[in-house]
């Protein structure tokens, strides 16, 4: 068996006049990061592989997470074609991880996890909202046979606050 866990990003500022790559996360983006952080290691087992695209405010969500599960910022596998808004890109990475890893975790973005998580999914998700996670399951051996599975968890940040 396989499972994806996806990370969208926490909330990010457009305070400043910065390139989309380059744009940091809100202080609730932060926040949100932390609560989702937190609620994935109470109940899950921490992923064998950390995957996240190069922008700042997926980059900065995995490096809250990181802390949490108590891994290095070294964890981090920062890969260009994770920053992909579509999916197709991030579907072609996951067809590609390496077997050996049967658990990954990779921070990105939306319309692409969203779009990920309804096709490969069990259940439908109007809109994976920031710092959102979705842990999905494959009955494969084999990453490039990457099929339709079945949805373990979500975890909604607004879900888990007072």
């Amino acid at each position: 068996m396989k499972t994806i866990t996806l990370v969208r990003h926490g909330k990010s500022s457009w305070e400043h006049d910065l390139s989309d790559r380059k744009r940091p996360l809100k202080s609730r983006g932060v926040s949100d990061a932390m609560l989702v952080a937190n609620q994935f290691v109470k109940h899950q087992k921490i992923p064998e592989i950390i995957y996240s695209s190069p922008a700042n405010r997926a980059l900065s969500t995995c490096k809250i997470f990181m802390s949490i599960f108590d891994l290095s910022e070294n964890s981090i596998n920062v890969i260009e074609d994770l920053y992909d808004f579509g999916g197709e890109s991030v579907i072609n990475f996951i067809k590609n991880v390496s077997n050996e890893f049967d658990h990954v975790m990779i921070f990105g973005h939306n319309h692409a996890f969203t779009s990920i998580s309804n096709i490969f999914g069990s259940t439908f998700i109007a809109n994976l909202p920031t710092s959102g996670l979705v842990k999905l399951n494959f009955e494969i051996n084999n990453w490039k046979d990457l099929k339709k599975g079945s949805t373990e968890l979500i975890i909604i940040p607004k879900e888990f606050k007072k």
